[in-house]
């Protein structure tokens, strides 16, 4: 099987197995990271068939919808590129992107050792880059929706030191999450391209914080 057929049959896999998924993370959001993972590895020595398939496969099972199991994604993609016979090197590098691609998993501040390859810096800046500006925002609150949390409440603080456990037990307002998450996002980019790609996505939602308070406060 050729890599274009191996990438074809990894979107039709994604496109049904994320069939009627939340908002923020269904095809159109792997559809983006995927497109932006491609656009940033133009400028990168990677490996592009381990970019493609791990920014198609990224979201497979994300464990915020799972109960928390961060087993299962690296399962399935694991399950689904072995029946394709794609090589065991290419196979277990997808699967450790998957495992090391998240921002909660960054907030793990224990001493064992980290994986890291340029392709996981060039899927997870295209994974970010989809977390911030217009679209970030559009994700944040639809799923602050489907969780019913609310937009915003002035007596309760972001905090923005959160831990890996914290980080996922959180239930604040979805502003707090601008600043738990989003705004802190540009700094931790990877490769050239994403960081300036970031950079506008960052003033925007600094643009967008700058009108809702303004609004939330009744100014005219």
């Amino acid at each position: 099987m050729t890599d274009t057929e191996l990438i074809e049959e990894t979107i039709a896999f994604v496109k049904e197995t994320l069939r009627g998924a939340e908002g923020g993370h269904d095809w159109f959001h792997i559809q983006r990271v995927f497109r932006n993972s491609l656009h940033i590895a133009k400028d990168e020595e990677v490996n592009v068939l381990v970019v493609s398939l791990a920014a198609l496969l990224h979201d497979i099972a994300d464990a915020k919808f799972h109960d928390g199991d961060e087993t299962l994604g690296p399962k399935i993609a694991s399950e689904f590129l072995s029946s394709l016979g794609v090589q065991k090197e290419v196979r277990q590098h997808v699967l450790k992107i998957i495992e090391n691609i998240s921002f909660k998993n960054s907030l793990d501040k224990s001493k064992h050792e980290k994986f890291h390859s340029r392709e996981l810096e060039v899927v997870q800046d295209a994974d970010r880059l989809d977390a911030i500006g217009a679209i970030g925002i559009a994700r944040a609150f639809n799923y602050g929706g489907y969780k019913n949390r609310e937009l915003y409440n002035p007596d309760i603080s972001p905090r923005p030191d959160l831990n890996k456990e914290a980080y996922k037990k959180s239930k604040s307002p979805t502003i707090n999450h601008f600043y738990e998450k989003l705004l802190l996002l540009k700094d931790q980019m990877n490769t050239s391209t994403g960081k300036k790609l970031a950079e506008q996505r960052h003033q925007f939602l600094l643009d967008y914080l700058q009108q809702f308070y303004a609004e939330w406060n009744g100014e005219r």
